[in-house]
């Protein structure tokens, strides 16, 4: 009974699936309508030949799911291919549907004013449909090309996004300090031969920036340590003279993985353990460190993964702030912003910048000048970049990796560089 929901979630979404196909077809055959028998017919074949292709390679990736309950690359490969037919297919729905929904009203006030539209030129004909068909199919092109362009450069398109927050209670030997965050690996989606130098390359924009200090806010890996063990050597050489810190992530855990036992799972997370230390990175797990500088200090406080909506609680800040003086100037790594929202924002103690990701920044999106959206916007009200709350600041990490769909469509992979500095906060 467990599995009903989940399987009503799957008829319906593939009932919807196959709407929207039909759907869209219907347009097709309008744009179609005067092209010679044949050639007519060929188009409509291949239209539902790879239609009906998806829905059998779907069903066959299912099949194939490794038996530890990893889902193979393949499933990755998948998603690339179907976001690049179904979404300008839901583009072509959606002018289609608004074609279809004003005929609808016209003829509802003809008949309620007996009107007779058959003369009128605004009425809906052949022509007019096949106009409109037209500009659905030329729409939907712009985000076919957008999703290829985000699968082959765009999540390989780092940059280096800097921020300046002011704080008046910032110890004078930090006035000017700078950290550089990277969050969201996510090791095992890139490929140690073909992505290689591209991973090094922003390894080296790290480096670049000679910041003081360096801080990894969680997700390493996808489900497994042994996905960064290729990439040891490349992220060792990440530098920073006050320190390299990290925290885990939902999926450091290892809890979407069908383990064979609970030793299994145990030996992975050990193995994870010894990953961060072997990059020299200095694993925080509800735990804090002194920060040095000229003989005065800030507090870093890092904490397990701690998430609403159904990721794990398992971070404790009580914990992690154990002896940390409370006029003590306090950095916060914390992988999911939705701690910040739900504990950190108003929890009695004052942490003055806390440090997330996990959303990817939703991996699709639009910020332009004017405009900052995502579709992970709806679930995570602090999505990406910086965000002042209560008077406390948070800064959401767009990610240096991806997941499932391998690309980022509007929204690049990052490396972040925030300067501290003392002063009243920038309104």
């Amino acid at each position: 009974m467990k599995r009903a929901p989940g399987i009503i979630f799957i008829i319906l979404f593939l009932t919807f699936l196959v709407l929207v196909d039909y759907y869209v077809f219907t347009g097709v055959r309008t744009l179609t309508a005067e092209l010679e028998a044949r050639t007519r017919k060929i188009v409509h074949w291949i239209y539902w030949g790879i239609s009906i292709s998806f829905f059998v390679w779907l069903g066959g990736l299912f099949l194939f799911v490794h038996s530890d309950g990893t889902i193979p690359k393949s499933i990755s490969i998948f998603f690339a291919a179907w976001a690049l037919v179904f979404v300008p297919k839901l583009i072509f729905a959606i002018f289609l549907l608004g074609e279809d929904v004003y005929r609808l009203l016209r003829s509802l006030f003809a008949v309620g004013h007996n009107a007779i539209v058959q003369n009128d030129p605004m009425a809906l004909s052949v022509g007019r449909r096949k106009f409109i068909s037209t500009i659905a199919a030329a729409t939907a092109a712009i985000p076919f090309f957008g999703i290829l362009h985000g699968i082959t450069v765009g999540k390989f398109k780092y940059r280096v996004l800097r921020e300046t927050i002011y704080y008046p209670d910032l110890p004078d030997a930090f006035d000017g300090f700078t950290i550089t965050q990277l969050s969201d690996i996510h090791a095992g989606s890139f490929d140690p031969i073909s992505d290689r130098a591209v991973v090094q390359k922003a390894i080296a924009m790290v480096n670049a920036q000679q910041s003081d200090l360096f801080v990894f806010t969680g997700d390493l890996v996808n489900n497994m340590a042994r996905e960064m063990d290729p990439w040891l050597e490349d992220f060792e050489k990440i530098h920073a003279p006050s320190g390299k810190f990290s925290i885990l992530g939902n999926h450091d855990y290892g809890d979407y993985v069908n383990w064979a036992s609970d030793e299994a799972k145990e030996k992975n997370m050990q193995h994870l353990y010894s990953v961060h230390g072997k990059v020299g990175f200095c694993l925080l797990r509800d735990e804090n460190a002194v920060i040095e500088k000229n003989g005065q200090t800030i507090s870093l406080i890092g904490v397990e993964d701690w998430g609403t909506g159904g990721f794990p609680k398992k971070g404790n800040l009580n914990k992690a702030l154990k002896n940390v003086p409370e006029d003590a100037f306090k950095i916060l790594l914390s992988h999911d912003p939705s701690h910040f929202d739900e504990i950190v924002s108003k929890h009695p103690t004052h942490i003055h910048l806390t440090l997330s990701g996990h959303t990817h920044g939703g991996q699709f999106g639009v910020e332009i000048p004017g405009i900052k959206f995502s579709p992970v916007g709806f679930r995570y009200p602090h999505w990406a970049g910086l965000y002042a709350v209560n008077g406390r600041n948070i800064y959401v990490n767009r990610g240096f990796g991806f997941l499932a769909f391998p690309g980022r469509v509007g929204i690049w992979p990052e490396v972040t560089v925030l300067t501290l500095k003392k002063g009243l906060p920038v309104s």
